[in-house]
C-alpha cells in the first residue's frame, strides 16, 4: 500500500482532463497522486482537428509528467474505492485524505503518448471509428473535413430529426444550411448499419445506400462510472450513472470526496470548459480544507446557462447564448481557430505551441 508521507494531506485524483487540472493546481499544497488509465491525457474536443491535421495532435496529447513536476502519476485504471483507499488494476492501494473522481466518459487506454501520436500520423485514424462522446461531433468533424479537403464527398447521417439536438432549433438549422452550402449530404432520421459494409458500401436504416472510402462513428461513449458500482460510491449514482454532488461538488454523503466534469449530475451542458470550471472550484475548495478552514466556507458552484459553441472548420462556427443564436466568423474567432487548445495548455503551465 502507498501510505502517507510526511504531514501533507494526501489528495488522490482519478482520471480526466479536469482531474489533471486539479492535480496541477494542488501539487504545491498536498501530496498528490493522479491515477489514469493512460500516461497522458488528450483534449477530446480538439481531436477532430487532428483528423485532418495530424501535427495538431502534438499540442493536444500531453504526457502527465510534462505538467506534474511534484505529483505522482499511476498509469493504471482505478478499480475500487474504499473509505480511505483507491485500488488500481495493477493491484496498488493508494491511501487518501481527499479524493477527486473525474473519469468523465469511457475512452480506450493502455497505450503510450507516442502510440497515440502515431495513430494520428497514419491512415489508421481515417479508417476507424472516432472515439468522442456527445453533442456536435459529427457536425464539427464534417466541417473540419470539407474546409480542409473541399473536394472530398462527405455524408453526415444522424438518426434524430435535426442536427445539434442538445441546443436550440435555430442552431441546428444554421448548421444544416452551412453544411449543405459546402455540398455535404445530410441524411436525417436514419442510422447506418456498419455491419452491412461491403466493398465500401453501407446501408442506412431507411434503405439508402452510401458509398464511402472510410467512416467515422461519432455516437456517444458511456459515462465512465461503471467501475463505481461496486465501490462505496455505488449508492451515489443516479439512474443515468452520474455521481450526485452538492453545491460544493462534493459527492453527496461524503465530505472528503469530490466529483467533477461529465460524470456529475450538475444540470448543465457537458462541455470541456465547464469541466475545467469544476476543476478550478474544486482545487480552491481543497486548498481551504487542507489549510484547516471550516467546510461552511467552501465555495459553491452555480450551474452554467445554456451556452454552446460549435466549430465549423477553422474560421466559422455557431454559438448559442441563452436565447440568442449567432453563426459565422464571431463564433469562429471564439473557438474554431485554436479550439481553446492554447488556453488549456497555458492553464497547465505549458507553452501554447509545440516545437
Amino acid at each position: 500500500m502507498d501510505g502517507f508521507s510526511g504531514e501533507k494531506k494526501r489528495v488522490v485524483v482519478v482520471g480526466g482532463v479536469a482531474g489533471s487540472l486539479v492535480a496541477k493546481n494542488l501539487q504545491d499544497h498536498a501530496d498528490v497522486f493522479l491515477i489514469d488509465s493512460k500516461e497522458f491525457f488528450e483534449l477530446p474536443w480538439a481531436g477532430l482537428r487532428s483528423k485532418v491535421e495530424p501535427s495538431f495532435a502534438k499540442r493536444i496529447v500531453i504526457n502527465h509528467l510534462e505538467y506534474l513536476s511534484k505529483a505522482r502519476v499511476i498509469a493504471s485504471p482505478a478499480t475500487n474505492i474504499t473509505e480511505d483507499e483507491v485500488l488500481t488494476a495493477q493491484g496498488r492501494l493508494i491511501a487518501y485524505d481527499y479524493l477527486v473522481v473525474a473519469t468523465g466518459h469511457t475512452s480506450p487506454g493502455g497505450y503510450t503518448k507516442d502510440e497515440r501520436l502515431n495513430y494520428y500520423q497514419t491512415d489508421q485514424s481515417r479508417k476507424v471509428n472516432f472515439d468522442r462522446w456527445r453533442g456536435p461531433t459529427g457536425v464539427e468533424l464534417a466541417g473540419e473535413i470539407v474546409v480542409d479537403f473541399p473536394d472530398k464527398k462527405v455524408t453526415l447521417v444522424h438518426k434524430g430529426p435535426r442536427l445539434l439536438e442538445f441546443i436550440g432549433e435555430k442552431a441546428g438549422k444554421k448548421a444544416l444550411d452551412w453544411l449543405t452550402s459546402k455540398k455535404v449530404e445530410v441524411i436525417l432520421g436514419q442510422s447506418v448499419n456498419l455491419e452491412s459494409e461491403s466493398d465500401g458500401t453501407y446501408e442506412t436504416s431507411g434503405g439508402e445506400t452510401i458509398v464511402a472510402d472510410c467512416h467515422f462513428l461519432c455516437a456517444g461513449n458511456p459515462i465512465g462510472s461503471s467501475w463505481l458500482k461496486e465501490t462505496i460510491l455505488k449508492d451515489c449514482l443516479d439512474d443515468r450513472g452520474r455521481l450526485m454532488v452538492d453545491a460544493t461538488l462534493r459527492v453527496k454523503g461524503h465530505s472528503n470526496i469530490f466529483a467533477i466534469g461529465d460524470i456529475t449530475d450538475v444540470p448543465e451542458l457537458k462541455q470541456g470548459y465547464l469541466a475545467q470550471a469544476h476543476a478550478m472550484l474544486t482545487a480552491k475548495n481543497l486548498k481551504k480544507l487542507i489549510s484547516g478552514q471550516n467546510s461552511r466556507k467552501l465555495s459553491t458552484y452555480k450551474p452554467a446557462s445554456d451556452v454552446a459553441i460549435v466549430s465549423l472548420g477553422r474560421r466559422e462556427g455557431i454559438a448559442q447564448f441563452m436565447c440568442l443564436t449567432v453563426g459565422g466568423r464571431l463564433p469562429g474567432i471564439m473557438k474554431s481557430k485554436d479550439l481553446f487548445v492554447g488556453k488549456t495548455r497555458n492553464s497547465l503551465g505549458l507553452k501554447s505551441n509545440v516545437a
